[in-house]
């Protein structure tokens, strides 16, 4: 494994290397470029030593001039930003644990069913655990990657951005949340911001491009780039220039979506940096022609000359890791005020990140972030946690149905040039989409077991049999109305981590039982909600309960789709 990934290494370096324009950088500023250690050593594209140390060591100081390509992720004991430990975790009430595992795991796009979300509580190390399980590798990938291909269970088109379906449907196909799952979530986040956006609603941008910005994100991430590299090599790619074509917009934009600079003093220098670079109209082809600027201009406290130069001193800049840092703080603190935003950011700058899980890992396993942060669930977050959580069985086009879904919600994956600017929708439209797909979808529909093979089957998309599984909360043979109350309360809590309260009972109660003026009883359960229900035959009775059951779900699911913390994440009360 350790000679695959070093192999992976060299051939990304090669590629990459032979890809940037002038790379022989005849606008250089300087002959010696730092490494990480800081020392000054000769500018080439590797400063390895040689004097007994590992191929890894090599790697991880290889540079270009001054630029560090590969980075190994802080441990979590580095970061500055207070993180939520398993001792703190420990010490809330239950439904407070079931709330912030909850809210770590919608997150990451994930979800346990309850009984495994509690057992995994109740070991001691829940926080720890999942931390350490993203830096194993659990998945085959050939598996996965044929399985997510395989046209008899997932729709393959012509339309409808495949690429873009191909990604969602990963995420819903991963099994395990491990550093393959990882690498495709920060890729995913990365891609929904204005900084990896790959744009494919212009005209200028094409399908090719979705597929070309995540996978070089998941390919570099799995090779322990950093993320000024990775930024690096992104903003001089064919794909960003699709989105900003000209020397002046293409320079002025990287200025303020990387840096946060809107000093417009500084977009002639950058254009002129650019001067010879333009996105042609052929087959819209970057092209970097030989009549470059050789001109000092002064730029992020040094001399740059062409294009190279200014995307890889920008990179290179401290004013790129604050702007990078403040992108994903807003991004995953959409409520939080600014003052707080500014501590968190400053927080999470002291550490020093180097790697995009630098930070995002900081963030989502923070104290601030689980406890105290407020905000509504994205889209993804609340479909693929939910998924996992009720044993959802897709149809064969229920992915492209998300999919579309997302545009009516305006929450198209990858598809906005400047990323997306809201991550929930909240306009009235957009939400009542967003509410409809999970209601309708979702939770209102029973898979059959009889169309578990059938993937065109209309009724084998819904939640599972398993989801409702006996073993999942007490039933009463003598007691039928605890049956329903303790079934009430397994849906409430597997779905939005709490008991349904007092009210809500009752009016369940109200709904599901009736009046009965033959016995001293008053309320007794409405035939179609009894779920002990007896027949003299064995397989009768399983069934009418089973009926029943659904019947009681459907209500109950119902009911929880039209509250608002089924959209929420929120903060620790």
């Amino acid at each position: 494994m350790y000679i695959l990934r070093s192999s992976i290494r060299v051939m990304l370096l090669v590629l990459i290397t032979l890809m940037l324009p002038n790379c022989g950088g005849g606008g250089s500023t300087s002959n010696t470029a730092t490494t990480n250690n800081g020392t000054n050593t000769p500018t080439g594209t590797n400063t390895g030593t040689s004097t007994g140390s590992t191929t890894e060591d090599e790697f991880s100081q290889s540079q270009y001039k001054g630029l560090n390509f590969y980075y190994k992720n802080l441990p979590s004991s580095a970061y500055t930003l207070t993180q939520l430990s398993d001792a703190t975790f420990n010490a809330l009430n239950e439904t407070e644990k079931l709330e912030v595992a909850n809210k770590l795991l919608e997150t990451l796009f994930y979800g346990f069913p309850l009984k495994t979300l509690q057992e995994k509580i109740a070991a001691g190390n829940f926080i720890e655990g999942i931390r350490t399980g993203l830096d194993e590798d659990q998945t085959d990938k050939e598996i996965l990657e044929n399985d997510i291909l395989d046209e008899t269970k997932y729709r393959q088109s012509n339309y409808n951005e495949q690429v873009a379906v191909d990604i969602l449907t990963r995420f819903y196909a991963m099994k395990e949340l491990d550093s393959y799952f990882l690498k495709n979530w920060v890729a995913y986040i990365l891609t929904q911001t204005i900084m990896f956006s790959p744009a494919y609603e212009l005209e200028s941008t094409h399908t090719p491009n979705i597929a070309r910005v995540y996978n070089r994100l998941v390919t570099m991430l799995g090779v322990d780039s950093g993320m000024r590299y990775i930024s690096y090599v992104h903003m001089m790619s064919e794909d960003n220039w699709r989105r900003f074509r000209s020397p002046e917009d293409n320079g002025r934009e990287m200025l303020e979506i990387f840096t946060l600079d809107g000093d417009d003093s500084h977009v002639p220098l950058a254009g002129q940096a650019l001067q010879n670079w333009k996105l042609d109209r052929d087959s819209d082809t970057l092209v970097v022609s030989l009549n470059q600027n050789r001109k000092p201009l002064s730029l992020f406290g040094t001399t740059i000359y062409n294009g190279d130069d200014f995307y890889r001193e920008m990179a290179k800049s401290d004013l790129f890791t604050k702007g990078v840092t403040t992108r994903l703080v807003n991004f995953f603190f959409t409520n939080t005020d600014t003052t707080k935003k500014t501590q968190i950011i400053n927080s999470i700058l002291a550490s020093k990140p180097e790697t995009w899980q630098d930070i995002l890992l900081q963030i989502v396993f923070s104290e601030e972030y689980l406890l105290h942060s407020n905000r509504a669930a994205s889209a993804e977050e609340r479909f693929f946690s939910l998924a996992k959580k009720i044993d959802f069985k897709h149809r064969i086009g229920t992915l492209h149905e998300f999919k579309d879904a997302l545009e009516e919600m305006h929450q198209a994956s990858m598809k906005y040039k400047l990323g997306k600017l809201k991550r929930v929708p909240l306009d009235t439209l957009s939400f009542a989409n967003y509410h409809k797909f999970i209601r309708e979808r979702m939770l209102l529909r029973k898979s059959s077991p009889d169309a578990l093979n059938d993937y065109e089957a209309w009724n084998r998309q819904g939640w599972s049999e398993s989801f409702v599984a006996n073993s999942n909360y007490t039933l009463n043979e003598e007691d039928g109305i605890a049956s329903l109350e303790s079934f009430i309360q397994y849906l409430f809590k597997a779905t939005i981590s709490r008991n349904a309260n007092s009210e809500e009972m009752a009016l369940f109660k109200t709904h599901m039982l009736r009046d009965q003026s033959d016995t001293n009883t008053t309320k007794v359960l409405d035939y179609s909600f009894n779920l002990i229900t007896t027949r003299d035959d064995a397989q009768d009775q399983a069934d009418r309960r089973e009926s029943r059951k659904r019947d009681i779900a459907t209500i109950v699911l119902d009911y929880i789709s039209r509250l608002a913390e089924t959209y929420t994440l929120e903060k620790v009360k």
